[in-house]
């Protein structure tokens, strides 16, 4: 491996922040506004992929800033690991500026300036985990992360936004300090903390006891931003923020530095030798299986499609964390790969659901009966999502699934592999619902959905109450409609949800381009990766990725 000094790798961390100041002081010219943004999105990417050929030669690009503390630098580091995760944030960020801008005017929400600073710092801090060089550094970013997110989870101003962003920042922070206990104990055991393929050497002859308390420690603290369970109630939480944050938090930014951490101290602190010599690979592995097949149980419950994704994202960033606890080189080509393939499925669907809900102001799978007329696009998106998620052939969720599932019985880890099995199962059984209404079945011949509020598996009931609050809905859809306006949903030309969705031929009429395009576009990304993963450049980050850390190529 040839290190090079440059200054690419902060040049890709600061260029998002530098443009904080711009997009601040246009905020009464927003087409300049976003013009800033695009242009920001666009550097970054095109900075990150620059390094990715030097990168898959061998080569790593280096910024040294100098001492932070003894025996640590404050040193940026684009290696394979770093690329793999800094490529897809900054590519994602361009396609969910696009986004922002149709949602965000779509609603006319309020502090749209403050939302795109603030989206910016977000992904220059997502950058700088990526390329940090050692567990002080990626400490540092991972903690501007959380301040930088703050605004955005808070962003409605409401009680509910409030309370979920001051739960995101108990989470995070409380995440924080055990990610920094983690940190001092290593560099106790070792004199360093700097990220070493294949781990520090020292901590293969150090103190089991307190290496075993330094790996709970790290696996923990990024555990939370990875939702693994108990540590994930923050997440269904946040979804209170607008759809594009929604979409950055479960695909891009928060829940990925989480995942990327624990890759890091898998990789590149530990080793999966030791991390194997240790005995802590099985129990990370036993909580991430528990939480992929329970979180999917939960999501099956969840009548919200916000909150379904949500739960949906607590299982399957458990996939990723599964294939690095298993330790086998297949599993952890699995697991890396579900990084970015989970990124462009799970946007994908937070997309879709941002749209339906500015153009027709659904947010229920319950509401949503042949919605798929109304926005034909926008469902097929979501269908190929879904199935890429639940790991139907061609897309991507079943190259990375298929190296996990192969990974987990190679290791002789049957039990996981029947968890990641069942966890496929329960995946079809809650996306099915949503193609279904959407596509096959009418307002007229659907059926009450089970709720959150309902009994376990069954559906609310229809007493006096219920009925009459119905009634009343229906006679005020009626008088708005009759006053020449659009239903009690906002919908144009009295379309309701009783009466059934006007329909939108495939030609783009159901929203507005800055919305379909970035839909198509990652619904796109997902089934090329499903179909030619290493000519999307993934997979071959990821190979590389595994066999510096284990000596065998996969």
């Amino acid at each position: 491996m040839t290190e090079i000094t440059s200054l690419r790798p902060l040049a890709a961390v600061l260029v998002s922040a530098v443009a904080i100041v711009p997009i601040l002081l246009s905020g009464s010219r927003p087409n300049v506004r976003e013009s800033w943004t695009a242009v920001a999105a666009l550097a970054k990417f095109g900075i990150v992929a620059s390094m990715v050929p030097g990168v898959l030669a061998g080569d790593t690009y280096v910024t040294d800033l100098g001492s932070f503390l003894p025996g640590a630098r404050f040193a940026l580091e684009a290696d394979a690991l770093g690329i793999l995760f800094a490529l897809l944030a900054s590519f994602l960020w361009i396609v969910t500026s696009s986004y922002s801008i149709g949602y965000m005017r779509g609603l006319d929400e309020h502090g749209q300036t403050r939302y795109f600073a603030a989206f910016a710092a977000s992904v220059s801090a997502a950058v700088g985990v990526a390329f940090a060089s050692n567990l002080l550094v990626i400490f540092v970013f991972y903690e501007l992360l959380t301040v930088a997110t703050y605004p955005l989870v808070a962003h409605d101003e409401t009680d509910e936004a409030r309370s979920a962003a001051r739960k995101y920042l108990a989470y995070t922070f409380g995440g924080g300090v055990a990610v920094l206990a983690g940190t001092a104990l290593v560099y106790w055991l070792t004199g360093t903390v700097a990220f070493t393929p294949g781990g520090i050497e020292g901590l293969a002859a150090a103190d089991p006891l307190f290496a075993r308390l330094a790996f709970a420690l790290l696996a923990s603290g990024f555990g939370v931003k990875a939702a693994l369970m108990p540590l994930h109630s923050w997440l269904p939480d946040a979804m209170v923020a607008p759809t594009p944050v929604s979409a950055l938090l479960h695909a891009v930014a928060v829940v990925k530095s989480g995942v990327f951490g624990i890759a890091r101290v898998v990789l590149d602190v530990f080793g999966p030798e030791t991390v194997g010599d240790l005995g802590m690979g099985l129990p990370l592995a036993a909580v991430a299986a528990f939480t992929l097949v329970v979180a999917s149980v939960i999501a099956l419950r969840q009548d919200n499609l916000k909150r379904r994704l949500a739960f949906s994202t607590v299982s399957q960033l458990s996939y990723i964390v599964l294939g690095l606890a298993v330790l086998a080189p297949t599993s952890l080509v699995g697991g890396l790969l579900h990084i970015p393939a989970h990124g462009f499925m799970k946007i994908t669907l937070f997309f879709a659901a941002g749209a339906l809900h500015v153009e027709t102001h659904t947010d229920d799978i319950s509401d949503m009966a042949g919605i798929g007329r109304r926005m034909p696009l926008t469902m097929a998106a979501f269908a190929v999502a879904a199935a890429g998620m639940a790991g139907i052939p061609l897309v991507a969720g079943f190259v990375s699934k298929y190296f996990l599932l192969i990974g987990s019985i190679s290791a002789g880890q049957t039990l996981f592999a029947v968890a990641l099995l069942v966890s496929g199962v329960l995946n079809i059984a809650y996306f099915w619902p949503v193609v279904y209404t959407a596509f096959f079945e009418s307002p007229e011949e659907t059926d009450e959905k089970p709720l959150i509020g309902g009994p376990f598996g069954g559906r609310l009931s229809w007493g006096p109450a219920a009925v009459a609050e119905a009634d009343a809905d229906t006679d005020a859809d009626t008088d708005a409609v009759a006053d020449g306006g659009g239903d009690a949903y906002g919908h144009e030309g009295g379309h309701d949800h009783a009466g059934g969705w006007e329909r939108r031929g495939w030609t783009g009429g159901e929203s507005t381009w800055f919305m379909i395009a970035p839909i198509l576009v990652t619904a796109l990304g997902s089934v090329v990766l499903g179909i030619v993963p290493d000519g999307a450049v993934f997979l071959r980050i990821v190979r590389l990725i595994v066999a510096g850390a284990t000596g065998v190529s996969v």
